[in-house]
């Protein structure tokens, strides 16, 4: 009976490790999401902003 219980306090000790192994990774997959929806606001605006000297390109052509 012993090992038994020795052997479901083994099982418990690796959930509690899973765990905090899954927190830390949530935590870090939710710093990647916000860097890249900064990324995205970054290249949305170099988008207009080379929608502009593009347009201002082709008055200069006209």
């Amino acid at each position: 009976m012993r090992q038994l219980d020795n052997d479901v306090q083994s099982i418990y000790e690796m959930l509690a490790t899973i765990e905090a192994t899954q927190k830390r990774q949530g935590n870090r997959l939710n710093e990647i999401a916000a860097t890249q929806s900064e990324v995205v606001a970054t290249l949305a605006d170099h988008g207009t902003k080379l929608d502009a000297i593009l347009e201002l390109l082709r008055r200069g052509q006209a």
